[in-house]
């Protein structure tokens, strides 16, 4: 009787355990799955059911197969290594749910007793991300900056261009960026901005081309009550002075009038504005950061810009390249944007096939990093719910400057602007002709080899092996 009791009571404990144990399983809010040593399903929880749409009935005594839609059982792998697996993505139940598994084996005393597996549902972990991002994307809204990690390249000119300002973020010095419209140069500025310790001052953009003269004077040094018809009452204080402690960026800079440069000119010099209407100077503590696409040499040259600002705003130059001399950053940018238009659009855009990617990598870019994004935006705009591939046929026409092509529409004009170093020499030149009618004839095709073949008059064996040459097949 003494052990009936000892066995009884030993009974009972182990059914305690195992409610509490099942009690456990069945609170986690993560997916369990749980086998024999024959790989039989032995136990799943409500949340395993919530994420896969399968009940106990479907599962327990069965093959760990019968929930998987697409990928290979995990339970079976752990059963034959003895080894966890981590992270594999998978789907499973009838509505292809899409999961990461991470799976472990079950060992007691020594012996192989089954596997537990562990399921993450993706679409939570992307909602998490997203929001994550939407948070980071508020702080940088409420900030209005942006820091050196979000210049997208590897390239070594974009890398020469990234040092050259860092170096220049840690002085006080003026710094005067220079590159085509579309390259990225209010990126730099607050980049520069947000390394320097100005950063937790006041960053203020003036787009000086896009104000009148007069506006732009009382904009940039505020003015005094009465100074014009229609000036505020009590006055108005310049951006400048809010920016004082912090960093003004003064865009397109070129675009200003010989007026205005000289009292810039005396805000740089002296560190000190005097608002319109007023004849008193005010001292002010600003970082000034300039940025131009226009040939400010020239403009010196023809009496347009003065001699004195240039030498006082081209203190550190900073030349951000055109996204032509830096190819090889294409497929970086491409996938950086493809994630910021998933979020934007609502799409769940994978990647842009290579044949697609063979033309943006062949094209000209004259709008540079703006135009790709452009460019990028309209052909997921064009895809159809559900494609999560961008093609030839997404993609708007693109007019290659290399090519004389006007049956398709295409036109050499950009040509025009390259360097003799970009052009190079005749075989080089013949090359780049040859590859980009073979491009364009793709596009224009949506890459229909045979119809492309058609169009250029030509077999289509002979229309592989061009395909083949210029590395496009």
């Amino acid at each position: 009787m003494e052990e009936f009791d000892e066995l009884r009571a030993k009974v009972n404990t182990l059914q305690e355990v195992r409610i509490l144990l099942s009690a456990i399983i069945d609170s986690s809010q993560d997916a369990i799955s749980v086998v024999d040593e024959k790989g039989l399903g032995l136990l799943i929880n409500p949340a395993y059911t919530r994420l896969t749409g399968l009940t106990a009935n479907d599962v327990i005594g069965k093959p760990p197969t019968v929930d998987i839609a697409e990928g290979e059982s995990m339970h079976i792998q752990v059963l034959k290594t003895r080894q966890p697996v981590k992270g594999v993505f998978m789907k499973v139940g009838p509505k292809r749910k899409e999961v990461i598994v991470n799976v472990a084996p079950i060992i007691v005393s020594g012996q192989l007793r089954g596997s537990v597996g562990v399921l993450h549902d993706i679409s939570e972990i992307h909602k998490l991300s997203e929001e994550l991002e939407r948070a980071k994307r508020l702080i940088r809204h409420l900030e209005a900056k942006y820091t050196f990690s979000d210049i997208i390249g590897e390239s070594d000119v974009i890398k020469a261009s990234i040092e050259q300002a860092r170096r220049a973020a840690v002085t006080p010095a003026t710094v005067l960026l220079r590159g085509e419209s579309g390259t990225g140069k209010e990126l730099f500025a607050h980049a520069i901005h947000r390394s320097s310790d100005r950063q937790k001052g006041q960053f203020i953009r003036v787009n000086c081309g896009a104000l009148a003269e007069g506006l732009l004077e009382s904009e940039l040094f505020g003015y005094v009550e009465g100074a014009f018809t229609g000036a505020k009452r009590g006055g108005k204080s310049g951006l400048f002075e809010e920016a004082n402690g912090g960093t003004i960026f003064l865009d397109e800079i070129g675009e200003i009038s010989l007026n205005l440069q000289a009292k810039l000119l005396r805000a740089l010099q002296e560190r000190e504005i005097v608002k319109v209407g007023d004849n008193r100077p005010f001292n002010i503590d600003v970082r000034v950061i300039t940025a131009t696409n226009a040939n400010l040499e020239a403009e010196l040259r023809a009496g347009k810009f003065r001699e004195d600002l240039y030498y006082r705003l081209n203190v550190i130059p900073v030349i951000i390249p055109p996204l032509r001399q830096r190819r090889e950053d294409i497929p970086l940018l491409v996938h950086h944007l493809i994630g910021s238009f998933n979020q934007d659009y609502g799409r769940c855009v994978e990647k842009v096939s290579d044949e697609a990617l063979q033309i943006l990598m062949g094209y000209h870019w004259p709008g540079n990093v703006r135009e790709l994004e452009n460019i990028l935006g309209r052909a997921i705009i064009n895809m159809r719910l559900g494609e999560t591939v961008v093609e030839l046929q997404h993609l708007p026409v693109l007019a290659h400057p290399n090519v004389n092509y006007p049956e398709l529409g295409y036109d050499n004009s950009v040509q025009s602007g390259l360097t003799t170093e970009e052009r190079g020499g005749f075989d080089e030149l013949q090359r780049q002709w040859e590859r980009a009618i073979l491009l364009v004839t793709l596009q224009k095709n949506g890459g229909n080899k045979t119809k492309s073949a058609q169009d250029l008059k030509m077999s289509l064996r002979n229309f592989y092996y061009k395909l083949e040459r210029h590395a496009l097949s």
